[in-house]
């Protein structure tokens, strides 16, 4: 039985998309205030982006030159740490 209900399901759909219907044109209309947010989203997603990738690249950087720095046998190879002041 549950074989026969799904056939005129499928057959639905199979005849949906052969005679697909074009959206309607009232249903939403992209506005220029749209497009602007639509925009600007994008380019801060791009900044943040680009700025996690700078970030990544500077801390590789920094990491390959404190290999470079162990690997030659030096003991001192870190950073400074700054105290603070009394």
């Amino acid at each position: 039985m549950a074989r026969r209900a799904i056939l005129p399901t499928l057959r639905t759909i199979a005849n949906d998309m052969d005679d697909p219907q074009p959206p309607k044109q009232d249903e939403y209309v992209e506005t220029e205030r749209d497009r602007r947010i639509a925009n600007i989203v994008l380019l801060v997603i791009l900044v943040v982006i680009v700025g996690a990738g700078i970030w990544l690249a500077n801390a590789m950087f920094e990491q390959r030159v404190l290999d470079d720095c162990v690997a030659q046998g030096r003991t001192n190879c870190a950073r400074p740490i700054e105290a603070p002041p009394r």
